[in-house]
């Protein structure tokens, strides 16, 4: 990968006609619930717009399954290691630059809306207006440009009004970027009136519902996201469900309430889209969708994120722009939520942001890939057993194979450090074994392909400067 330095050439000059950005990221958004990415339970025909008339992306990946984590690295191109955002529990040091930025040095006038998650003082915007921490569903407070405000209503609706306020009040001689995050299909999965009737039928279970963990590390067994284990997190309406059944009944209302969640946001994506056909902005605007993370909708019997496992590590990634991006293409190039950053700031003709990691795709949205381009992923999760005693672990992946390893030890900078757990490693076939069922890291006939892959780990550590704060990178077994 070059560095930043390597692309200076393309910020030398701006561009005659700046496009607008929209930036619109959903939380915990699954691709299996997106039509265009041929979801077999579910129609987002507002969210599926943005793909036919842009670029659909089949292998875009989160660095971090982690809210803070994951949004830190889209707003600096960078890993955990390098922006010092490990943790649910972190935020951004004061003044800390993000694309913001120098979109605003470019002359963008800049705004964010809804759930942010890593500042409440963010820089580099001339408006913001967003939750402290989560946010709610119903009547959520806002952070109004430092002065905090109740709405009254429901989430998804709300920022989205908020959104086209902005659009709509602001200075027309200047290109715009706005980033409008909304807080769902987050838990706890409260949808509005308005789509309660939705999904009432039997859903369709996804194949490895029921998976029984058989083959895999201690990991998977350990974890306490499991769909129909954590009362906390399904409705009081199955505490009368046998237990045999409980799996299946709770996964129903589960994903009922799941979807229609995401059937407002695709009602407001529609809004949006409609605003800027009427105004005359869409042949101006970049378009993007996507989610900070993905997450698990039943899959492996689990809810929530965190793991290295392709639900998790996924994202949904559609944008449209027409000047430049032919519409119903596709794309199979591994995208890293780091490449965002000096995306938007290509497009913009700003400076690039200091110690980026990622690279800009507007080659690959004009339809060539660079000779050079990542053909794997590095990830890391650092919360060890923090939540649902789920182990901190990092890994690669690749084409057709992916190598975890769940090192064991704590790793943090405050309070109390849960205790260790055994290493393990798991490794897996993903041509012949997409829903990652046979981990075959003890296989004699696997042992080249676990060699090749931990020396990868060990240069991507390299590459990325991730050298372990705890040890990992001197104490990796390779």
């Amino acid at each position: 990968m070059m560095a930043a330095a390597g692309f200076a050439s393309q910020w030398k000059r701006r561009p005659a006609k700046q496009p607008n950005i929209l930036w619109i990221m959903a939380d915990d958004h699954s691709r299996e619930t997106i039509g265009c990415y041929g979801s077999p339970i579910n129609s987002t025909p507002n969210i599926d717009r943005i793909g036919r008339e842009g670029m659909r992306f089949q292998q875009a990946f989160c660095t971090n399954a982690l809210c803070t984590p994951a949004r830190a690295s889209i707003l600096t191109g960078q890993y955990s290691n390098r922006n010092g955002i490990y943790t649910l529990d972190d935020r951004f040091a004061a003044g800390q630059e993000t694309f913001a930025t120098p979109l605003q040095e470019a002359g963008y006038y800049t705004g964010v809306v809804g759930k942010l998650h890593v500042t409440d003082q963010p820089t580099g915007f001339n408006y913001w207006n967003i939750f402290p921490e989560q946010g709610t569903y119903f009547d959520p407070v806002m952070i109004d440009n430092g002065k905090i405000f109740q709405r009254s209503g429901y989430v998804t609706d709300i920022v989205t009004d908020i959104a086209l306020q902005f659009l709509e009040s602001r200075p027309k001689n200047r290109p715009f970027c706005l980033l409008l995050h909304h807080k769902a299909p987050h838990d706890t999965w409260e949808f509005d009136a308005k789509h309660a009737d939705l999904y009432q039928e039997w859903i369709a279970e996804p194949q490895t519902l029921y998976d029984d963990y058989r083959t895999r590390s201690d990991a998977l067994s350990m974890a306490q996201n499991k769909i129909g284990e954590r009362q906390t997190a399904f409705p009081a309406e199955t505490a009368h469900v046998p237990a045999p059944d409980k799996k299946g009944a709770c996964y129903q209302i589960f994903i009922q309430r799941y979807l229609r969640c995401v059937a407002s946001i695709d009602d407001n994506v529609g809004r949006v889209l409609s605003y800027l056909d009427r105004t005359g902005l869409t042949e101006d605007t970049i378009v993007v969708y996507t989610s900070d993370h993905g997450v698990f909708v039943g899959e492996h019997g689990l809810f929530d994120k965190r793991f290295m496992y392709e639900s998790a590590i996924h994202i949904p990634l559609l944008i449209r722009y027409p000047a430049e991006v032919h519409p119903s293409s596709v794309n199979n190039d591994f995208i890293v939520n780091i490449d965002f950053a000096e995306t938007l700031l290509d497009y913009a003709g700003a400076h690039p942001l200091p110690g980026t990691q990622g690279r800009s795709i507007r080659p690959i949205l004009a339809g060539t890939t660079p000779r050079d381009w990542r053909t794997e992923l590095y990830y890391r999760y650092w919360m060890h057993r923090a939540h649902f005693n789920i182990p901190a672990h990092l890994g690669v992946r690749t084409e057709d194979q992916k190598l975890i390893y769940f090192y064991g030890e704590p790793c943090g900078k405050k309070g109390a450090l849960p205790p260790p757990s055994a290493p393990a490693w798991e490794l897996y076939d993903l041509k012949n074994d997409p829903h990652e069922l046979n981990n075959l890291y003890a296989e004699p006939a696997s042992q080249a392909v676990v060699r090749n892959l931990k020396t990868r780990i060990r240069a991507l550590q390299r590459q990325y400067g991730d050298t372990g704060e705890c040890g990992e990178f001197d104490s990796l077994p390779l």
